[in-house]
């Protein structure tokens, strides 16, 4: 029988899309101020309704076309917050796209992070999470539209602004076709992550890490299926953002049980757990605990460990991660 895991234990989220983030009800609201009809993406019971991954996608992008405004992104991430704050987490990392917010135009760009950057600071003080945020290419939107993407990164780097990544359909396009942006943040300071290995398989994370040379990997769960990759990311202690509950519901694997997260960390692989998009996949960072206890007989101990190595490869500087990691060690 698996040990009952305290819901307000303090948690580290580094995989958390922000517009993904929504919940249906704000999404709602919005369309309705906007006379905007996608009623279409929703289930009747009021949640996101696709098919599969392509057809999330559409769902996602859809679901964005709400956001217009710096103010709709203040709101927005006010409301991720509070969600964020009921699964009991203290620091958060989210992926913002520029392509979303201004369209890859810098000083537009500016203006949508600042509505973004003050809702976190009253996130910060209402409660108690720190978030940071990663711009993140599109990878179906193409490598021409990487590079604004990162010039966006580049110039508005910062306390919040810390990282730089890519996401999107792993079919669509080589990694080697976004090393100038890459280059172009990792060359600015940025920390780098990169999703890979959530469909294009243990290849697609090998040459994530050929070629774009990421700290950290999104999802990278199928890396399970090379061995010899596993190792690598064991020995060269590369980070994975693994979302348990994203790859079972979107079918990526079939069960919690069959998932790959508690062989990869009797490998020694790095593993860190977050929600990806939580409302998407009907989910909260508390079940996703839960699931995972009861899966694979995870304790509290287990968790926090989890959590302190989330912290240790967080996006911030010194000073928070000290303090993020004595608030998850019971020292603070």
């Amino acid at each position: 029988m698996s040990e009952k895991i305290d819901p307000a234990l303090p948690k580290v989220e580094l995989h958390l899309h922000f517009e993904g983030a929504a919940p249906p009800a704000f999404i709602r609201g919005l369309a309705k101020e906007k006379n905007l009809d996608i009623s279409k993406i929703f289930t009747e019971d009021g949640g996101y309704a696709y098919r599969d991954f392509w057809h999330f996608l559409e769902v996602y992008e859809a679901a964005t076309s709400t956001l217009q405004t710096p103010e709709d992104f203040h709101r927005l991430c006010l409301a991720v917050l509070e969600d964020r704050a009921r699964d009991g987490v203290v620091y958060a990392e989210t992926f913002l796209s520029p392509d979303f917010c201004g369209g890859g135009d810098v000083s537009a760009w500016r203006e949508y992070l600042h509505a973004i950057e003050e809702a976190a600071a009253i996130g910060q003080r209402d409660f108690g999470i720190t978030l940071k945020g990663i711009v993140t290419a599109i990878r179906h939107f193409g490598p021409e539209k990487s590079r604004p993407a990162a010039i966006c990164a580049v110039e508005t780097k910062g306390d919040f602004l810390t990282g730089f990544g890519i996401a999107g359909d792993e079919k669509m396009h080589h990694p080697k076709d976004f090393t100038w942006a890459f280059d172009c943040a990792r060359e600015a300071g940025l920390r780098l992550t990169a999703h890979a290995g959530e469909w294009g398989g243990a290849k697609s994370v090998r040459d994530a890490l050929d070629y774009l040379k990421p700290e950290r990997i999104g999802h990278g769960v199928q890396a399970i299926d090379d061995l010899a990759l596993v190792d690598r990311l064991a020995e060269d202690r590369v980070v994975l953002e693994v979302c348990p509950g994203s790859n079972v519901f979107l079918g990526v694997y079939p069960s919690f049980p069959a998932h790959p997260v508690d062989k990869l960390r009797e490998r020694e692989v790095i593993v860190t757990l977050s929600t990806d998009d939580p409302p998407f996949f009907r989910t909260t960072l508390v079940q996703e605990y839960e699931a995972l206890a009861k899966a694979f007989s995870w304790t509290e101990a287990d968790f926090r460990a989890i959590n302190a190595d989330a912290a240790r490869a967080a996006f911030c500087d010194a000073a928070t991660k000290d303090r993020i990691l004595q608030i998850i060690e019971g020292r603070a």
